[in-house]
């Protein structure tokens, strides 16, 4: 597939430069945030077709009304479909599609559709958190070959908005800006071939360290959150709670996890809750490190900046989230009922992770595209032991503009050799959407917390 490569400085600057040899960039690019490049770092401008507008600051946060249950109303709820992709016309569109999206309508040819909408650069982030970014600009560096972060404390987001490699692309997707502390109600569904399916429900609150309350001093340098996740449904898996310290530099600190089994009402520690250990209540359909499309340690795969290119990914996905639809609305046999979902022309920095010969995963190579606009990745690519293109995941997300805060409305991964999916994040028909910015305390967040958590 070809694969368009834009100007960029991050670009030019990988062939002057060993894997990993550069961090933090000079004064002088750091200044183009907020000028040509926007304050995240994507390119300002639009593309010369017109078909990607230039970005102007992104939704405000009156942009529409949310509802008692803190769902949003969509800004763009009059857009309509510039055109559908089918199986039948796909051809004309190759270029601007992922070799997972062309298998899609290739598994799915008389189901599966893409509409694509007009091109929306909604995504923006509170006025201190572009200055932070700045700081990371100048001051965060890559250490232990590029698998950690440093000199991070005084920024804490977007470690690399100048990106110099594949590595430091990720990092952007790690480390960038949630809302602040949040918790959500999401389910999660593993339909069967027909269709059918039994929702798993969660409970989640995601802390950073330096908004916790009572984090003692020094306690939290080498973290980046601290994430708790609750079963709250089926009867059978109900009050199993994970906690899980996600650590800047792994090779240093692994990852941290306890599981409490609330049949045996044990906390145990969870060392298979990472790589390629299988997700909570995932039927085997996707890893631990699917979870947020990629988190975790890096260090198994070798990292590949391709570059920069405009591709059709999920965006602006508010009729997906809309409280109107249910469940079944959303899941479908096979792939999710593409008439709530919604995709956008956007460049993309396309980033390879191939498994290092030492190492061992069960995806021996990742293909994945990162949202310049907000370093989210909005599609991977998975490919097995023979090469064969595996599994593929898309990365709904939406502006949720009353917080300044782009996250996933829904994750889904596509096994195309069982026929079946994983669909995460669905909160339709719960009693409240996100909340952002809530406060907690660092003692919620202990081993010894998870028992009453899984009893009350």
């Amino acid at each position: 597939m070809k694969t368009t490569i834009f100007t960029y400085v991050a670009v030019s600057l990988l062939a002057a430069a060993s894997p990993h040899a550069l961090s933090a960039v000079s004064s002088e690019q750091a200044e183009r945030l907020g000028k040509d490049l926007t304050p995240i770092g994507a390119e300002r401008a639009g593309n010369a077709e017109g078909t990607i507008p230039e970005w102007t600051g992104g939704l405000v946060t009156n942009a529409g009304q949310v509802d008692a249950k803190g769902f949003l109303e969509n800004p763009f709820a009059d857009d309509k479909p510039l055109f559908i992709i089918t199986a039948a016309n796909l051809e004309q569109y190759r270029d601007k599609l992922t070799p997972g999206q062309i298998a899609m309508f290739n598994r799915y040819p008389a189901t599966f559709t893409m509409p694509i909408y007009p091109s929306r650069r909604s995504a923006a982030l509170p006025d201190d958190i572009y200055n932070r970014i700045k700081i990371s600009a100048l001051e965060t560096t890559a250490e232990n070959n590029g698998y950690a972060v440093g000199n991070f404390q005084n920024s804490r987001y977007y470690a690399f908005p100048i990106p110099q490699d594949g590595l430091q692309v990720l990092w952007n997707h790690i480390t960038r800006y949630r809302g602040g502390n949040m918790r959500r109600i999401i389910t999660q569904a593993t339909p069967s071939t027909n269709g059918t399916f039994i929702p798993v429900r969660f409970e989640e609150t995601v802390a950073a360290p330096q908004d916790l309350l009572d984090l003692p001093e020094g306690k939290g340098d080498n973290i980046i959150s601290y994430f708790k996740q609750q079963v709250t449904a089926p009867a059978r898996l109900a009050g199993n709670v994970l906690l899980v310290y996600e650590t800047l530099d792994q090779l240093k600190e692994p990852r941290s996890a306890w599981l409490y089994n609330a049949g045996q009402r044990r906390v145990r520690r969870a060392p298979q809750v990472d790589y390629d250990g299988t997700g909570t209540a995932a039927d085997g359909l996707r890893t631990t490190d699917n979870f947020d499309m990629f988190g975790g340690a890096p260090d198994r795969y070798d990292w590949k900046l391709v570059g920069k290119r405009e591709l059709y990914i999920p965006y602006n996905s508010y009729q997906l989230d809309s409280p109107s639809l249910k469940y079944e609305d959303i899941i479908h046999a096979g792939h999710l009922n593409q008439e709530n979902v919604r995709y956008e022309l956007h460049r993309v920095w396309e980033v390879v992770a191939t498994v290092k010969p030492e190492a061992r995963h069960i995806y021996a190579q990742r293909q994945m595209y990162f949202d310049e606009d907000t370093w989210q990745l909005a599609h991977v690519d998975h490919y097995d032991g023979r090469g064969q293109l595996w599994r593929v995941a898309e990365g709904h997300m939406q502006q949720y503009y009353h917080v300044k805060t782009p996250a996933y409305t829904l994750e889904v991964i596509y096994d195309l050799n069982a026929g079946r999916y994983l669909a995460l994040g669905m909160k339709n028909e719960e009693r409240n959407s996100f909340e952002f910015g809530i406060p907690a305390r660092f003692s919620d967040f202990t081993p010894a917390a998870l028992r009453n958590e899984g009893v009350r």
